[in-house]
């Protein structure tokens, strides 16, 4: 089992060379294995907000995009429930303030699986396991 980051979700659904070779691989694996692939609903709220600043296109409209994402049976969306909000705002040590990167980052510790980004604040953060 893993989790995405956003821009690991964006990229590899939309097969962008962003997305590192190794992390490529463990998203592969997973889905080989039939193990879930953890995402967020905040990555949809993110992504919406990026096409909204014109700084994300898609080859087709969002809902279709995250309908054609919904059918592929290792891809998990996560809503943002009461619980992972609270773990988001005790994330432990010391984490920058952006509320998705929070979200996401309280959902991989909450599930007990890595993270897979580039993000280098997340990376640089001891208290979550990411891969790249």
């Amino acid at each position: 089992m893993i989790c995405l980051d956003t821009h690991a979700l964006i990229w590899w659904l939309n097969g962008d060379r962003r997305l590192s070779a190794s992390a490529k691989r463990k998203i592969n694996k997973a889905l080989k294995e039939e193990r879930s692939i953890f995402v967020s609903s905040i990555c949809i709220w993110e992504m919406c907000l990026l096409i909204k600043r014109g700084r994300l296109r898609l080859n087709m409209d969002l809902e279709d995009w995250l309908e054609e994402a919904e059918r592929i049976p290792a891809l998990v969306f996560v809503p943002v429930d009461n619980i992972l909000s609270v773990h988001s705002s005790k994330l432990p040590g010391s984490f920058h303030k952006d509320p998705a990167d929070r979200i996401i980052v309280a959902l991989a510790r909450k599930m007990k699986v890595p993270l897979i980004t580039a993000d280098e604040k997340i990376i640089a953060y001891q208290h979550v396991k990411t891969l790249w």
